[in-house]
């Protein structure tokens, strides 16, 4: 269960840091989202940096939840709770916290990496931070929600 950011604005490189303020300043939307982790790896915890990134960092897909309809900017993401649910039943929860401490911080920090190597976050891109809760075990025939909500609920059904 993660924040996607959807730019509304190009954030182009620079020499002077953006700053969380300005970063999200440039949003257009906030959606909730559950990603679908997958690795080539039984257990990728041991594997080591190196082979997670090799791996695409365990990422798959992610399903995009419609956009928030209200000012979310005056939410604390940081504390904000986030549940999962696999087939009705509760499968985690977690907060905005899991993700480099805010996901904001995050998206921040992206922006600036990105402009650090003379590259642009652009207009209409989206960018999932991070999950804000550990991973849930899914399988095929599940039903997948993440209920973030005053944010909104989304969910995906596996199939077989």
């Amino acid at each position: 269960m993660e924040f996607a950011f959807r730019m509304a604005e190009d954030l182009k490189p620079r020499s002077e840091l953006y700053s969380r303020d300005e970063v999200i300043a440039k949003v257009g939307s906030l959606h909730p989202a559950v990603e679908l982790p997958d690795s080539r790896f039984h257990d990728f915890a041991r594997v080591g940096l190196a082979q997670l990134v090799a791996d695409n960092a365990c990422a798959h897909r992610f399903v995009l939840g419609s956009a928030v309809t209200f000012d979310w900017r005056l939410l604390d993401l940081a504390s904000y709770p986030v549940r999962a649910f696999v087939n009705s039943v509760a499968g985690g929860e977690g907060t905005g916290a899991n993700v480099l401490g805010d996901p904001r911080i995050a998206l921040t920090w992206l922006a600036n990496e990105l402009s650090r190597h003379g590259l642009t976050l652009k207009a209409d891109q989206t960018v999932t931070t991070g999950t804000c809760l550990t991973p849930v075990p899914i399988a095929a025939g599940d039903r997948v929600e993440g209920d973030f909500g005053v944010l909104g609920r989304v969910a995906v059904a596996i199939g077989p």
